[in-house]
């Protein structure tokens, strides 16, 4: 169970990035409360994540979903670069954190 928390912690992460995004482009008021209530669950799913997995790997995890996930949103919502560097390296990103599932708790 604590990887599904994991896995929906990092989700969540990409959903308040995205919606920073948003609040920077269009200064809605709304997407402040929909960032808070996303990081907020993020945090939490994160902190029951932790009681079954290591602090290290579930934090490497976390951060390597936000961030990976953070940029194929931006690359497929957002027009950003997809050269294929960006995006071998991202796939780095995504090994490393299957890598520490496989030989972690």
């Amino acid at each position: 169970m604590a990887w599904v928390f994991l896995i929906l912690a990092g989700c969540l992460e990409i959903i308040g990035v995205m919606l920073m995004k948003r609040y920077s482009d269009t200064k809605e008021k709304w997407t402040i409360i929909g960032l808070i209530i996303s990081f907020s669950f993020s945090f939490t799913c994160l902190s029951q994540a932790m009681k079954g997995i290591d602090m290290g790997t579930a934090y490497a995890v976390w951060t390597g979903i936000g961030t990976a996930g953070s940029a194929l949103v931006g690359m497929v919502f957002f027009k950003e670069s997809a050269e294929w560097k960006r995006i071998m390296f991202l796939s780095f990103i995504l090994i490393g954190a299957v890598g520490l599932k496989l030989v972690g708790a």
